[in-house]
């Protein structure tokens, strides 16, 4: 390792097929459109799955496996909420290949059925799971968890995949606050990680890089075609990529709070996805789970029952 080697590339530089993987739902996808570019122009075949908050009973898709649904630029679903079916239409467009594979919003068992669908159909030798925020780093005593419920579920789901290399990539430093994280609990979070080798560094987003100038086109497609669910998340990141700081508001549903946009927002933060499981106390918990909802009273009941980390400020 060098300092002038990004060491998550260096670790995906043999993989043949990637798979990109958001790991709390929503919008979390789109995150991961960036490195989906950058892998894409070395001739990495890339594939993208998205924990999904649509309403998947209502999507015609193949369907690997019981919790995963293949989505299109054409796909038939609903038509309120579905990003993932347009981000596939920005995927056309753009020129890449049109489809995400969306899971079904489940506990552990099936949840990990459908990854292991889909890593033997695709022939996965390297998978990424891509946060928009940083709660998928906590470890479960803290205060303030922000929504773990999904993240937990897809890490839990993936760790022990027969896959060569699982990564985690977590970007959106400081939009968990809404949720109530303290921010200082990540930095620690890191640094543990750091002594256990888990840690593979950081890379930012720049005005310059193609790879913002595509995230920025299929995010802001997607805000034009559903301007009432707009990502927060991702219009944060975008702001932050760009250079604003500070109350900055990129959409209208975050009129009326108060927003933290700064440089750390645009910031890749990369891990081994082993070692971040490792460091989640009541990962173990999740394993029989089959619902969303057993995985979030778990979380739950063992809040209420850990001797909770109190807030503490970053003394900078």
């Amino acid at each position: 390792m060098e300092l002038a080697t990004l060491p998550f590339f260096e670790r995906l530089a043999g993989a043949r097929s990637v798979l990109l993987a958001g790991a709390g739902g929503g919008f979390d996808v789109f995150a991961g459109v960036p490195i989906h570019v950058a892998l894409a122009r070395r001739g990495v075949e890339v594939h993208l799955a998205n924990l999904s908050f649509t309403n998947l009973d209502r999507v015609e898709g193949p369907r690997l496996a019981p919790a995963v649904v293949e989505v299109g630029p054409d796909t038939t679903g609903p038509s309120g909420y579905f990003p993932e079916k347009l981000l596939c239409r920005w995927l056309r467009d753009a020129g890449y290949e049109a489809r995400v594979h969306a899971f079904d919003k489940v506990g552990v068992v099936p949840l990990r059925d459908a990854y292991e669908a889909l890593v033997r159909e695709l022939r996965v030798d390297a998978l990424v799971l891509v946060d928009g925020g940083s709660d998928s780093l906590l470890r479960g005593d803290e205060v303030g968890l922000g929504t773990p419920s999904e993240d937990m579920a897809s890490i839990a789901a993936a760790k022990d995949l027969d896959v060569p290399v699982k990564l985690l990539a977590s970007i959106g430093f400081g939009v968990d606050a809404f949720h109530g994280v303290c921010h200082a609990h990540v930095l620690e979070a890191i640094a543990e990680l750091t002594r256990q080798g888990g840690y593979l560094g950081a890379f930012s987003l720049l005005p310059a890089m193609p790879e913002l100038a595509a995230y920025r086109s299929a995010v802001e497609a997607a805000h034009a075609a559903m301007p009432a669910q707009a990502s927060i998340v991702n219009a944060s990141i975008l702001s932050a990529a760009e250079g604003d700081y500070g109350d900055v508001h990129r959409t209208d549903r975050t009129r009326g709070s108060r927003l933290w946009i700064n440089p750390l927002m645009a910031t890749y933060f990369t891990f081994e996805l082993a070692a971040l499981a490792r460091r989640v106390r009541y990962l173990p918990l999740l394993e029989g789970t089959r619902t969303i909802f057993e995985v979030s009273a778990i979380i739950e009941a063992y809040q209420r029952e850990a001797d909770l980390r109190p807030r503490t400020p970053i003394p900078v």
